[in-house]
């Protein structure tokens, strides 16, 4: 499963899907075959409605920034989106408050803790280290502006559409099951409140949060929202711009170091791209410039991450070499400006 001496490059993996025989169709279709009967993991249940799964669904999703989509397994298959969400809503955030007003409510700091801990939240004046942490998400999406909970909660709808180029239904029955068994999420809240963390009213913020995490996407839509990320925040597919650029960053620098709960250190590591993962099963990851990368597969390890995603994932970083450290080419232009060579294109 090793690939070909020439497509290591990204250049040439976007290359090789024009060809309907290309050599990384064949490589996914390998790399879903190596996992699929894969049995490790559980399915979650803390939100009672997702332990509803099938335990064997898996699919992986590839959308280029040129609009050019693969798809292996179960990648249109629904699922809850969960925290994948987190990031997206902390662009919405962003356009409405700048990056200052955010910093002031939410850090971008990794924490190492469980996603949904207290720990450092209580050491912090009940400042939030990062918005993808169940405490930042939900200080985040108390923060998006709107004329009452309607309002605020098509424009969240609306984002995610822009993102992924078709309207998103929330799964309600898995939404009354969060809404009824989020006690701790409630707890978090009320501490965020307590601290001036937390904007409007508690119970439209936390109904809010939870609709959010309930969204209905496949992993085909978390490749796409991957891809427009990597083309600059603007849908390969459509054409219309999801998120401004100037805060594309914002998203691939917390996606990069606080996106895989407290696993994101090892990921950072070993597979060196900025991605987000959510209990629902699915993983979104955005490679700059090149493409966004959805799985979907529900068994998680103990640390709420799609264990099938993540063996292939790391292995297709690998064997493809694309962690951000390992591009040579990223630096090509600055160079160029040192050497005061004129850059070829």
């Amino acid at each position: 499963m090793r690939p070909s001496k020439n497509s290591s490059a990204l250049d040439a993996m976007v290359g090789d899907l024009k060809a309907v025989a290309s050599p990384l169709r064949a490589y996914f279709s390998d790399l879903y075959d190596k996992y699929a009967s894969l049995q490790e993991g559980n399915l979650a249940n803390y939100i009672p409605e997702l332990s509803r799964a099938d335990p064997s669904a898996f699919g992986l999703s590839l959308v280029t920034v040129t609009g050019q989509v693969f798809v292996v397994g179960q990648a249109e298959q629904l699922f809850t989106i969960q925290s994948v969400s987190k990031p997206f809503v902390y662009g919405l955030a962003l356009e409405d408050h700048g990056r200052e007003e955010m910093l002031r409510h939410v850090g971008v700091e990794p924490t190492g803790d469980p996603f949904n801990s207290f720990t450092r939240l209580e050491r912090a004046d009940g400042k939030p280290f990062n918005p993808l942490i169940n405490a930042g998400a939900i200080a985040t999406t108390s923060m998006i502006k709107g004329d009452g909970p309607a309002a605020r909660f098509n424009r969240l709808l609306d984002m995610l559409a822009r993102y992924i180029g078709h309207p998103v239904p929330v799964d309600m029955p898995i939404f009354t099951s969060e809404r009824a068994t989020g006690h701790r999420n409630r707890a978090i809240a009320w501490f965020l409140m307590n601290c001036g963390h937390l904007g409007g009213d508690l119970d439209e913020a936390l109904d809010l949060y939870f609709k959010q995490c309930s969204v209905l996407v496949t992993g085909k839509d978390l490749a796409m929202m991957g891809a427009t990320l990597a083309a600059g925040g603007v849908n390969p597919m459509t054409g219309e711009r999801a998120l401004q650029q100037e805060y594309v960053q914002d998203l691939l620098s917390v996606m990069y170091s606080c996106g895989m709960y407290d696993y994101s250190g090892e990921w950072a590591y070993r597979v060196g791209l900025p991605a987000k993962s959510g209990v629902g099963g699915g993983i979104c990851i955005v490679i700059p410039g090149v493409c966004g990368i959805g799985t979907f597969s529900p068994l998680l390890d103990p640390r709420g991450n799609s264990v099938r995603g993540l063996r292939a994932l790391e292995q297709f970083s690998t064997d493809y070499k694309l962690h951000v450290f390992n591009s040579a080419d990223s630096y090509q232009k600055l160079r160029a400006a040192i050497t005061g060579r004129a850059l070829v294109v």
